[in-house]
């Protein structure tokens, strides 16, 4: 009996110290300054040290984290809640140690069970629909288990982390459980209880439940309109991702460019992670439209924002290549190896696992094999000296014989477009995720890239106007040889034109007829072939 009062007193010492650890964090976050919220979230950490599954604990820290903008922590830390999380585990084969530390997580929360048809490894794209069923399905198991407000929490960090498919299911799914729930407890208050509180204080006030509900519904319908807000968003940002994508597999890359712009240049921001996907999709559509330097350019933006992004690495590899600047590509496809090799070391994709690529673990090794053999080929290709004979006029999209108009057409468009001032400006209009040194190293990364597009312009302008001037300058030496030709042409057909006219002088001379057939007859057996001025008289009869 002593063991088991020893117990007890032990686990309510502990209840206390959790509540006293809680109520000072609800004191903290109330007043919603940013220092307070770094304390509360370290004093719902205590509380969670002590009481690890004590779902207040888990809602206020997810909580604080969404409100110190800590969206990648809030996403770690409820990763097993997003809907293509499964789907993106099996697309990058991860290792088999990874999905056995987390099969039993996984299982637990069941939002993506296995469904007839879909075993296919080769699946990777995913209709909403879809996850809007897995993740209901999911709920109606676990909706009085786990807390309704992971949804919501987790749908707005996955927005701002660019997952829109997961965040529109995760937050449409959060106000579907709040409203049920609200719907369920209105039906609990029932007319009798009204009337018997009423009867019993004397008054008209509602029973204590009642009280708190209204007194927290402010704050639930101004989450509940900044969710919807987010929502409408993200409508809008998938609906015009859908257009582009739509045009781009039509061919029409300028209607493509078109609508990846409207998203790339509005002025509400968007997720820094959605925005680097949109723009490695406009540099294909750049590509695709024979805009090679505009398409670099925004390779160097998803660079900037997403580093490890392989696929831009290999575009921008790729572009260089199709304009011969070897050393360039060299270095790209160098960097790519080493990503290469860092993924086999590890076993897994770079970066979190619940970000998106567009590559799968098992191809790694075959794009390695090519790689490698893509980069003895352009070493060999530089050790040859084809260095120094880059296609400027397709780096700059200009015919091999354009004018010197054109040139500075071209030039103009582009050097106000990629100026290395101008080269911050579309990240001030980015939600960016990371901290303020992750900011400072993105735009060192815009400028240092940005910087080298630029001059690689200025090289081309150079080039191609000295080629112009070359042009130019041969092109007025021949006329001139022209010209020179023309005129000695000229002065020696007036000297034969002399000669035969004496020679036929003495033919016609002394003749004189009143019928002209007969003077015809004895001009052209002369073969004179120069006009002669005749003289009509009139004569009477």
């Amino acid at each position: 009996m002593a063991v088991y009062g020893e117990k007890k007193h032990w686990w309510l010492r502990n209840k206390k110290i959790v509540d006293k650890y809680m109520k000072e964090a609800r004191n903290l976050i109330a007043s919603q300054d940013p220092n307070d919220v770094k304390s509360a979230l370290n004093l719902v950490e205590s509380a969670l040290s002590v009481s690890p599954r004590y779902e207040l604990a888990l809602e206020l820290k997810a909580r604080s984290l969404l409100y110190l903008r800590r969206f990648k922590d809030v996403a770690d830390m409820l990763h097993d809640y997003i809907p293509s999380l499964k789907l993106a585990g099996e697309d990058s084969g991860i290792g088999s140690s990874e999905l056995s530390s987390t099969h039993s997580s996984r299982e637990s929360v069941k939002l993506l069970s296995d469904l007839p048809g879909h075993g296919d490894s080769s699946f990777k794209c995913f209709s909403v629909s879809d996850l809007k069923k897995k993740v209901m399905a999911g709920l109606s198991k676990h909706c009085d288990e786990q807390g309704q407000w992971r949804y919501l929490v987790l749908g707005q960090a996955c927005c701002h982390l660019g997952l829109m498919e997961d965040a529109m299911v995760l937050l449409q799914t959060g106000k579907r459980l709040a409203t049920a729930a609200f719907r369920r407890q209105s039906i609990c208050w029932s007319d009798d209880s009204f009337i018997l509180f009423s009867s019993a204080d004397g008054g008209s006030s509602p029973p204590s439940s009642v009280v708190v509900s209204s007194a927290s519904q402010p704050r639930s319908l101004t989450e509940s309109e900044s969710v919807a807000h987010v929502l409408s968003h993200i409508k809008l940002l998938l609906r015009r991702r859908a257009a582009a994508l739509a045009a781009l597999d039509a061919g029409l890359y300028s209607e493509s460019i078109r609508h990846f712009s409207k998203i790339l240049d509005s002025r509400r921001g968007a997720p820094q992670g959605f925005l680097a996907q949109c723009f490695m999709h406009r540099a294909s559509a750049y590509r695709s439209a024979g805009r090679i330097a505009e398409s670099i350019a925004d390779c160097n933006k998803t660079l900037a924002l997403d580093p490890s992004c392989l696929q831009a690495l290999e575009t921008r590899a790729a572009l260089l290549e199709s304009v011969r600047c070897f050393p360039d590509s060299l270095h790209d496809l160098e960097h790519l190896k080493l990503l290469y090799n860092s993924i086999l070391r590890d076993r897994k994709l770079p970066g979190p696992v619940w970000k998106r690529h567009n590559v799968r673990y098992r191809e790694i090794p075959g794009k390695l094999c090519v790689l490698t053999s893509k980069i003895q080929q352009l070493k060999l290709r530089i050790a040859n000296g084809e260095i120094g004979n880059v296609d400027y006029y397709a780096l700059m999209g200009i015919r091999r014989d354009c004018s010197r108009s054109e040139l500075d057409r071209a030039y103009l468009l582009l050097n106000l477009k990629h100026k290395p001032e101008r080269s911050m400006s579309f990240i001030d209009r980015f939600e960016l995720t990371d901290d303020e040194e992750e900011l400072d190293s993105v735009k060192d990364r815009a400028r240092m890239s940005t910087l080298l597009l630029y001059r690689l312009i200025q090289k081309g302008y150079s080039v191609v106007t000295s080629n112009i001037a070359t042009e130019q300058a041969a092109e007025k030496q021949r006329k001139a040889a022209v010209t020179e030709a023309h005129r000695s042409n000229n002065i020696e057909t007036p000297i034969r034109a002399a000669n035969s006219n004496n020679n036929t002088t003495n033919v016609v001379k002394g003749v004189f007829c009143r019928d002209l057939t007969v003077v015809g007859s004895l001009i052209a057996r002369a073969g004179f072939n120069q006009p002669i001025p005749v003289k009509y008289e009139a004569l009477s009869c």
